[in-house]
């Protein structure tokens, strides 16, 4: 089975684009939002676009859910497609669906710079931005249960064959997700230390954190932190159960999908001082 990535920045058409670029590389299967799609029909999955949150969305998007996840691997090998195009918004995502549905390697990365104009792009920046609209690569009847109550607007792609002729080439459908409508928000680095350092300062087996990093990008968050532990205790154990803490409190927080913890223990102290 051939798999090949389509990588372009969140709003900048790829979705629109999907069907065309399968199909001009042979690829019979596309994985959008966490959707699994041939041939302009929904085979398995959730739209990540009926999410009521854009962090719950990323969720759906990288099949973090397990039924949800299985449902999909499931009709992977049952459908036994020559070739799967894998939509992501980076490197990073494209790699972390492979993994967790067990794409393998791909055998070829195309961006969005290859296949649209710098001005196609920035028109579908300007709809996403100040519209709120995305695109599902099927037709709006396919969506009817998904997206009841939702905006729905029928769209039709077609390719040049030449001078004046155009072959359709399926039917695609414009939504305006839930999330779209709550504007746009932000979670300070601070607020997120604030929730680790709570955490782990009311362990008995740490002392306090000395350094704290993190960056969010659109795959999930990253953090590589130090800390000071109390000297007595066992430090694999006590490393374990503080990131399973801190992963379970900072997606009950905000949804966080933590994509690395990384915890260093610099240094210990005899007793705990606070």
């Amino acid at each position: 089975m051939q798999v090949v990535a389509f990588i372009g920045p969140s709003g900048t058409g790829k979705s629109h684009r999907a069907s065309w670029v399968a199909r001009e590389n042979g690829l019979d299967y596309i994985i959008d939002d966490g959707l699994l799609i041939h041939e302009n029909s929904i085979v398995a999955g959730k739209s990540a676009k009926k999410a009521p949150s854009k962090i719950s969305s990323v969720k759906v998007a990288l099949f973090l859910e397990e039924e949800h996840r299985k449902e999909v691997k499931e009709a992977i090998l049952r459908e036994s497609p020559k070739g799967i195009l894998v939509l992501g918004t980076s490197d990073g995502m494209v790699d972390k669906i492979a993994q967790v549905l067990d794409l393998g390697e791909f055998d070829r990365r195309i961006t969005i710079e290859e296949v649209a104009s710098p001005y196609e792009i920035e028109q579908a920046r300007d709809t996403r931005i100040k519209q709120g609209k995305h695109v599902i690569p099927v037709p709006a009847i396919q969506l009817k249960k998904q997206f009841s109550g939702y905006f729905l607007d029928p769209l039709q792609l077609f390719r040049r064959k030449g001078k004046g002729q155009f072959q359709n080439i399926g039917e695609k459908s414009v939504v305006r997700p839930t999330f779209s409508y709550f504007g746009s928000y932000t979670i300070s680095d601070y607020a997120i230390y604030q929730v680790v350092n709570h955490i782990l300062t009311d362990m008995p087996q740490m002392e306090k954190i000395t350094r704290f990093r993190t960056n969010n990008g659109p795959d999930g968050l990253y953090i590589d932190l130090d800390v000071i532990m109390v000297y007595g205790y066992n430090l694999v154990d006590a490393i374990k159960s503080a990131k399973v803490m801190v992963l379970k409190e900072l997606d009950r927080f905000a949804g966080f999908n933590v994509n690395s913890l990384v915890i260093n223990v610099k240094t210990l102290v005899l007793k705990k001082t606070s």
